[in-house]
């Protein structure tokens, strides 16, 4: 019986294989979308609405102080939400993979930040250990006092551990969602814990992540006017300070919206690009 060997060639049309969206030259941008358009020219109507019919004569003098106060803001929330997240990494991963010793102070710590209210934590910060320092000759005499004095220290305190605590349970969810086998895999290649960590672990954790570290930033912005109740000038006490020199009241307010919702616009398009970039630039 003879083998008989077919030599067939099958041709695959190209619209079987999905192409993806940015490649599409036909597919309209985002930001064409009908429903986009109107609420661009919605925002656009009121924006001019209340620069025609809103008193702004105040503006001049105040914009050196709107613009040290939004510069504070940013710089806080860049700086907590950067601290915090170095801080929740390793509170993620003691609770989803370190022993008891690790696991259970970072829980409690998780659970405490997240069971108390922020405004609490940064009154205990500030009026608590603010009320401490002065009574101890060698703090006053050290080269930390002229910082411990002012009230930003604590202001970063306070929200760079409450942004540790929820994002410290973001992450332990994230690194808990990451595949077993992948880690198996990696240890029967021979990997050492820490290239794992770096190479494997951390990578697939911080993905799964960013879409509510994005939402926590936000969040964490929102949280900055609570510093203005221990003298910290930002944007929101600038707000404040204008309305109680003039007794203007919507005017303020609504240039403050505007900032928060700019900063809040930033935030949201950067953590998109960063949700494209983080599986191509770690690991």
């Amino acid at each position: 019986m003879s083998n008989l060997t077919v030599d067939t060639k099958i041709e695959i049309p190209l619209e079987t294989f999905p192409i993806h969206k940015d490649a599409d030259p036909d597919r309209p941008r985002e930001w064409m979308q009908p429903h986009r358009i109107v609420l661009i020219l919605i925002g656009l109507a009121l924006v001019a609405s209340a620069i025609f019919f809103l008193r702004w004569d105040w503006l001049p003098n105040y914009g050196g102080l709107i613009l040290q106060g939004l510069w504070r803001t940013i710089w806080i929330l860049c700086v907590t939400v950067f601290l915090g997240f170095l801080l929740a990494v390793p509170l993620g991963l003691a609770q989803a993979a370190g022993p008891a010793i690790l696991a259970v102070p970072a829980r409690w710590f998780c659970t405490i930040i997240r069971g108390t209210p922020l405004l609490l934590q940064l009154w205990l910060l500030y009026y608590g250990l603010g009320s401490l320092f002065p009574q101890y000759p060698w703090i006053r005499g050290s080269e930390l006092w002229p910082y411990l004095r002012q009230a930003w220290p604590y202001a970063v305190l306070a929200l760079t551990l409450s942004y540790a605590g929820y994002e410290g349970e973001v992450m332990r969810g994230a690194f808990a969602g990451v595949p077993k086998g992948q880690l198996e895999a990696a240890r029967a290649f021979g990997m050492r814990r820490f290239t794992i960590l770096r190479r494997i672990w951390l990578p697939q954790a911080i993905h799964r992540a960013l879409p509510t570290l994005a939402g926590e930033a936000v969040l964490q912005l929102k949280s900055t006017p609570l510093v203005a109740t221990i003298t910290v000038v930002d944007l929101y006490s600038v707000a404040s300070r204008i309305r109680q020199d003039t007794f203007i009241t919507y005017e303020p307010l609504l240039l403050l919206a505007a900032g928060y919702l700019i900063i809040t616009g930033i935030i949201v398009f950067l953590f998109r690009r960063l949700e494209r970039l983080v599986p191509s630039r770690l690991g």
